[in-house]
């Protein structure tokens, strides 16, 4: 049956739009995790993890939608076939019309339809209907309070969403008679990509999280009526192709087959269609996490390796020709080669536009050798279809998995990246499997060597002066300890690549603050001036090594904030600011801001924020909700200290905004480095309603012009956009 334009119109924009909508929805549904879960780039993995594993539900529910629906037809030989040839299954006997199901068959086809009608239904009943889950009271692990809060709030329509491709190409070829049309597999990809190219630059900036989800509630009713109608038009009677038949290769520019060569895919072929796409998602996980950790865990970056991810998907499958597989494989080993030496070497930063090209040509060129293989290994019939689109789904699953959920587990280091370069490697020497003999076997182990003295390069590097090394759901934790002349021993506390405090042990450096926190610093001067001779009350948002606790003296009461559960005890064990420090010291584990908010007011009159994910303080704490807790928490005439050292963004100008825009004004204090006493470039920004305090001389004095920035304005939980104040240019650090 030829379908008309009108019905293959349908097809397609019901396919563009569920892909726009799935890929929508994930930095939408995941920003709105953020101030729950600390802001950590971890609860980004985390999200890639739940869509990469509902998304093979979405294909496995396809699957099994197009095999029940499929009629059920004799197993006999086609006329002529001889007796040595191979049947071909579910062929009609001589005679029977391949358009004229069963009563049984028909049947069972329309209750098919009718339950995918239902399901659609059942989703848009539950985006209506059911409230947003509320992450502040889950006191389930990260992972699972994040699997939980997704799969309540957007479970049900995602996974249909990511059934639409695999699902709707089936029907579209058994109504039509036809072939699978792969290249609705390419246009699916392109809405995915459309949807993460406009999120960060036209979404987020000028739509709030609420106008965000209704739009896109809107989009996903209009997508339920799309597929309702073309399940309706489904009728019983409609023909269909027997299920097994050759893909017609032809368009693709793949070479010809016989007519009866190889119906079934081999074992190895298989296997390929799972393990390909696993290092592809291996790749996309540790590179995102690796970008998000050391830059910003904000949506910028991770739609940015996301959209590299698919854009790979979409030549692949729609330009086959392009592929040159041994361009590709010298390509990739070069950078493979350079970016795991650089991985071997600490403190080795990058500009950010560097940075990003690097990792993301990298990624790209990685994926696309995986899709682009995956392609060439594509089933040879139609019964096998969503077969190869359910292990595919499989593998990526799987590969985000093991780096997301699995690594931290199973390792005490960072080891992600080094990883996912070594099952890429492994991955070009299964492809070269094919053409044995001795060079390639020879280069082959060299490649696969290589990767391996990669990850173990890593290890020593890693754990070279390293006295404990932990991690878990928020980052890498690792102490070392060195020894220098006039320090004595000197112990550092790192997240990933962040130094989050040192200590000097030599006598008379032991109780003196180090790294961002001199007393020259900003936040050195805050607790100079803010209150004489008197006792303090001082909070602190983020513990570190309690580099802060030097500054107690009897009488005062610090409160330490602190979302990881591995930093007490290390800062309790093996440093000794807090032992040392003659001012009550209190620990409240947990979000700060969570915590913050269900306390009643301390009156503090100084209230530190100086919480890292990465290299980039969390964007909830930077918000005007945020600033009306603080503000809540402060005495009358208190201050607000954030420390804003970065490499990538400039926070000053947001801060300042955000301060104006509640009544208060701002002081930056930016300090140089001193390597005699251990101390850091270090950017503070000081924020109070007390003009006194602000125009102190010792403040007043050492203050600096804030840098203003066009396109501000005060963040919210609801509004905020990192665009306008990101660096471009690195500034080194320690």
């Amino acid at each position: 049956m030829h379908l008309t334009r009108p019905v293959r119109t349908l097809y397609a924009a019901a396919i563009f739009l569920g892909a726009f909508l799935l890929f929508a929805v994930e930095p939408m549904a995941a920003k709105r995790l953020l101030p729950a879960l600390g802001g950590s780039s971890a609860v980004w993995i985390t999200c890639l993890v739940f869509f990469q594993t509902v998304l093979l539900l979405g294909y496995l529910y396809a699957h099994t939608l197009a095999r029940a629906d499929a009629p059920s037809l004799p197993n006999t030989p086609p006329p002529g076939a001889s007796a040595g040839a191979p049947s071909l299954p579910n062929t009609p006997a001589p005679g029977a019309s391949a358009g004229a199901p069963s009563f049984s068959a028909r049947r069972w086809r329309k209750g098919w339809a009718l339950l995918h009608i239902a399901l659609l239904a059942l989703a848009v009943l539950l985006l209506l209907l059911l409230p947003q889950p509320d992450l502040r009271t889950a006191s389930a692990h990260p992972f699972t309070a994040i699997f939980a809060a997704l799969g309540l709030s957007i479970g049900l329509p995602f996974l249909l969403l990511a059934s639409t491709s695999p699902l709707l190409q089936v029907w579209m070829a058994r109504d039509a008679a036809a072939t699978i049309p792969w290249r609705l597999f390419a246009l699916s990809n392109a809405g995915s990509l459309l949807a993460l190219l406009v999120y960060p630059s036209l979404i987020e900036p000028y739509l709030t999280l609420t106008a965000q989800r209704h739009l896109w509630i809107a989009g996903f009713i209009l997508y339920a009526l799309l597929c309702t109608a073309l399940a309706l038009r489904r009728k019983p009677g409609a023909p269909s192709l027997p299920v097994l038949e050759r893909w017609d290769t032809a368009d693709a520019g793949a070479p010809s087959l016989p007519v009866l060569e190889r119906w079934e895919s081999t074992l190895r072929s298989r296997l390929l269609w799972f393990a390909l796409p696993a290092v592809a998602a291996m790749q996309l996980c540790a590179v995102t996490a690796y970008l998000t950790q050391n830059i910003a865990a904000i949506p910028l970056l991770w739609v940015i390796p996301l959209a590299a991810y698919l854009v790979s998907f979409i030549i692949a499958f729609e330009i086959p020709r392009l592929y040159r597989r041994w361009i590709i494989i010298r390509l990739l080993l070069i950078l493979l080669a350079s970016l795991g030496y650089m991985l071997t070497k600490e403190g080795v930063g990058l500009p950010i536009v560097p940075a990003l090209a690097f990792f993301v040509t990298e990624l790209f060129v990685t994926c696309y050798f995986c899709h682009a293989e995956s392609y060439v290994l594509r089933p040879a019939s139609r019964a096998e279809g969503t077969l190869f689109y359910l292990l595919v789904a499989s593998g990526g699953a799987a590969g985000s998995i093991f780096i997301g959920i699995l690594c931290p587990l199973l390792f005490d280091g960072n080891y992600d990246l080094g990883l996912a370069f070594l099952a890429t490697a492994i991955a070009i020497v299964i492809t070269w499997s094919t053409r044995p003999g001795w060079p390639q076997w020879l280069l082959s182990a060299g490649i696969v060597g290589a990767m391996i003295a990669t990850v173990l390069m890593m290890r020593i590097a890693y754990m070279r002066d390293t006295i404990l090394a932990e991690r878990n759901f928020y980052g890498a934790l690792r102490v070392t300890q060195t020894n220098a002349p006039i320090a004595l021993t000197i112990r550092t506390l790192t997240n990933g690549t962040i130094k989050h405090g040192t200590q000097w042990f030599a006598p008379d450096f032991r109780r003196t603050p180090t790294t961002y926190y001199a007393h020259d610093s900003g936040i050195g001067l805050a607790l100079g001036a803010c209150c004489g001779d008197r006792p303090r009350n001082i909070g602190v948002v983020g513990l570190g090594a309690g580099t802060i606790a030097a500054y107690g003296r009897p009488g005062d009461r610090i409160t330490f904030y602190e979302i990881n559960p591995a930093v007490p005890p290390i800062a309790q064990k093996l440093f000794t600011y807090l032992r040392d420090s003659p001012a009550h010291i209190d620990l409240v584990l947990g979000d700060a801001r969570l915590s913050l908010a269900a306390e009643p007011s301390h009156h503090y009159d100084v209230l530190v924020i100086d919480a890292f994910s990465g290299d980039a303080i969390p964007m909830h704490l930077l918000t005007t909700q945020a600033m009306d807790v603080y503000r809540r928490q402060l005495a009358p005439n208190g201050v607000l200290a954030f420390h804003v050292s970065n490499q990538f963004l400039d926070l000053a100008p947001e801060i300042a905004t955000l301060a104006h825009a509640t009544g208060m004004g701002a002081r930056l204090i930016g300090t140089p480095p001193d390597e005699t006493r251990g101390e850091f470039q270090a950017i503070w920004v000081l924020v109070s309603a007390s003009r006194e305090f602000l125009n102190d001389p010792e403040i007043f004095n050492a203050a600096q012009l804030i840098p203003s920035r066009p396109g501000l304005y005060p963040w919210t939980d609801n509004r905020s956009s990192l665009l306008p104040i990101l660096r471009w240019k690195v500034i080194p650090r320690r």
